[in-house]
């Protein structure tokens, strides 16, 4: 088991900064990747970032060129910093984990809300 934590999060302007950080605990070694995804009101879910524990990253092309990803494998912990944001940023973050052996681990989920 993988026991996800977030922070951050909250109500900013338009064009404004966030930052949302997650910390892993349990069955850490196994983790592949951890990233972040987010489910605006009446919508899926989406993948926003990704981080592999090689350091490599992924990004959502609607995020590409004003958030990153970044993290620490030691402390078992993924930020996401978050610029210019726009009123389509709104939504719950969720930090994600994935696993060896398969399978995926999610936070509990923080509010983001951009308001114009």
């Amino acid at each position: 088991q993988v026991q996800l934590v977030e922070s951050g999060g909250g109500l900013v302007q338009a064009g404004g900064s966030l930052r949302l950080s997650c910390a892993a605990s349990g069955s850490t070694y196994r983790i592949n990747a951890m990233g972040w995804f987010r489910q605006a009101p009446g919508k899926q879910r989406e993948l926003v970032a990704i981080r592999r524990t090689d350091t490599s990253t992924l990004y959502a092309d609607s995020v590409k060129g004003r958030f990153t990803i970044f993290g620490d494998n030691a402390k078992n912990t993924v930020s996401l910093q978050m610029s210019s944001l726009e009123p389509e940023d709104t939504g719950v973050y969720y930090c994600n984990a994935d696993v060896r052996g398969g399978g995926f681990y999610w936070g509990q989920g923080t509010q983001v809300t951009v308001s114009s």
